[in-house]
C-alpha cells in the first residue's frame, strides 16, 4: 500500500499528468523516427537539427512569430539544405550538418546576446522542462506522432529501399528526392515537438539510443521500429517518474535511464554471444538486399 501510494502521489498534479503523457509520446516518436537516422548512419543529424531548430525558435521569439511556426519553417529549411548539400559528393553528410546547424545555432545565440532579457525564456528549450507542458504542446506531439506513423505505414517499402539499397531504389520507381524531403520534414517536426521535453542539449540521445538498443535485439526492420518506439516510450515514462522523485531535469533523467537500458542490453547480448560461440563480441547483422525487400 505504501509503494502504491508513493507511485500514485504525483498523479494529483495536472502538470505531472501532462508531462507523463507528453514524454511517453515523445519517447515513442523519437524512437520511431530515430530508426531511420541510425540505419542511415546520420546519428549526428539529431544533435545538429536540434541546434538548428533552436536558432529558428529564437528568431521567431524576437520577431513575435509563433514558436511552432518559426521553428518548423527553420528546421525544415535546414533539413532540406543538409539533404541538398549531401547530394554533392564533394561534401560529406557530417560536414553539411555541421555547417548548416552550427550556423543556425550561432544566429540564435547572437540574437540572445543582443536581447539579454529573453535569455530565461530559452532555459526550457536548452535543457527541457516538464512544468510548462500545455494542451497545445500535447496536441502538437500527438499530431506529429500520428504523421510519423502514417509515413511509415504508407511509405514502408520505399523507406526500406532508401535505407538499405538507395542506389537500386530509383530502378524500382522510388523517388528518393521526394522521399528524402519527406523524411527531412518528419525529422524536423519530431525535434520541434520534442524540444520542450528533452531540450536542445539532450534530444539527440533520445533519437539515437532507443534505435541502437533495438538494433542489438533484432535485424528485422519492422520489429526494430516497434521495439525502438516501445523502448523510447517506456523509458520516457519511467524517466519522468524518476525526475519527479530525484528532482532533476526531465530530459537528463530520460537520457540516463535510456543509457542504462542500452548498457544492460549490450552486456546481455555480448554475454549470450560469448556463451554461444566461446568468444566475446557482437554478431554482424546483415542488411536485406533489394530482392529481399521485394519479397
Amino acid at each position: 500500500m505504501g509503494i502504491f501510494s508513493t507511485l500514485s502521489d504525483p498523479w494529483q498534479f495536472e502538470f505531472f499528468r501532462r508531462a507523463l503523457l507528453a514524454a511517453t509520446m515523445v519517447g515513442a516518436l523519437t524512437g520511431l523516427v530515430g530508426v531511420l537516422v541510425v540505419l542511415r548512419r546520420m546519428s549526428y543529424i539529431g544533435h545538429g537539427m536540434s541546434h538548428a531548430v533552436f536558432g529558428g525558435a529564437v528568431v521567431g521569439y524576437v520577431a513575435g512569430i509563433n514558436f511552432y511556426l518559426a521553428a518548423g519553417v527553420w528546421g525544415f529549411a535546414s533539413a532540406l539544405l543538409i539533404n541538398q548539400a549531401t547530394r554533392r559528393r564533394q561534401i560529406g553528410a557530417d560536414a553539411a550538418i555541421g555547417i548548416v546547424t552550427t550556423a543556425s545555432f550561432a544566429i540564435g545565440v547572437a540574437l540572445i546576446s543582443r536581447a539579454k532579457s529573453v535569455t530565461r525564456n530559452f532555459d526550457a528549450a536548452l535543457f527541457g522542462n516538464l512544468l510548462g507542458i500545455s494542451g497545445v504542446d500535447l496536441a502538437v506531439i500527438a499530431g506529429v506522432l500520428v504523421f510519423a506513423a502514417l509515413v511509415f505505414v504508407f511509405a514502408y517499402k520505399r523507406l526500406l529501399f532508401m535505407v538499405f539499397d538507395p542506389e537500386v531504389a530509383p530502378a524500382f520507381g522510388v523517388r528518393t528526392g521526394r522521399l528524402d524531403a519527406l523524411v527531412a520534414l518528419m525529422l524536423a517536426a519530431t525535434i520541434i515537438a520534442s524540444i520542450r521535453i528533452m531540450g536542445v542539449t539532450l534530444i539527440a540521445a533520445s533519437i539515437v539510443i532507443p534505435p541502437v538498443t533495438a538494433r542489438l535485439l533484432t535485424d528485422r526492420f519492422s520489429i526494430m521500429l516497434a521495439l525502438s518506439a516501445a523502448i523510447g516510450g517506456a523509458v520516457a515514462f519511467a524517466g519522468i517518474y524518476a525526475s519527479y522523485y530525484v528532482d532533476i531535469a526531465s530530459g537528463a533523467s530520460i537520457v540516463l535511464l535510456s543509457t542504462a537500458v542500452f548498457a544492460v542490453t549490450l552486456l546481455t547480448v555480448v554475454v549470450r554471444q560469448w556463451r554461444r560461440t566461446g568468444r566475446p563480441g557482437l554478431e554482424v547483422l546483415d542488411a536485406p538486399t533489394s530482392e529481399a525487400l521485394l519479397g
